[in-house]
């Protein structure tokens, strides 16, 4: 797994309690991997269909930078899953995993799913371009 994004917990991310809100932490999750998907497959018109599993581990807290971990899990006809592993970039403790999110690649007139044209084995050979 590769961790690819950075974010760094402010104020207006915390709770009552003063962690990282679970809510925010769910919002970065669907965005980066999105993101993730969308790179992947070299494709913009995606929607979120599933999200799995979610387990919270451990809590954040203000000016705690989290890094988020990407890998495919499947790949479909008109479909890719990816999970995401999000982690305290200081501590390496995992904060949270969302297990099995599922985007389908659609036709941004219609809105009906369209396959994507990519394999997981073409996905795997993929080499990721790091800055």
């Amino acid at each position: 797994m590769r961790f690819l994004s950075r974010r760094l917990v402010m104020p207006n991310d915390l709770n009552f309690a003063g962690s990282l809100f679970g809510g925010r932490i769910l919002e970065w999750i669907d965005e980066e991997a999105y993101i993730f998907a969308s790179c992947q497959l070299e494709a913009k018109s995606l929607v979120t269909k599933h999200i799995g599993a979610i387990t919270f581990e451990a809590s954040a807290f203000q000016g705690d930078v989290v890094e988020f971990g990407l890998a495919i899990k499947h790949v479909g006809n008109s479909s890719i899953s990816v999970t995401c592993v999000v982690r305290n970039k200081g501590t390496k403790q995992n904060i949270c995993t969302a297990d099995d999110i599922v985007f389908v690649h659609i036709d941004s007139e219609t809105r009906k799913p369209l396959p994507h044209g990519k394999t997981k084995e073409q996905l795997d050979e993929m080499k990721f371009e790091l800055p």
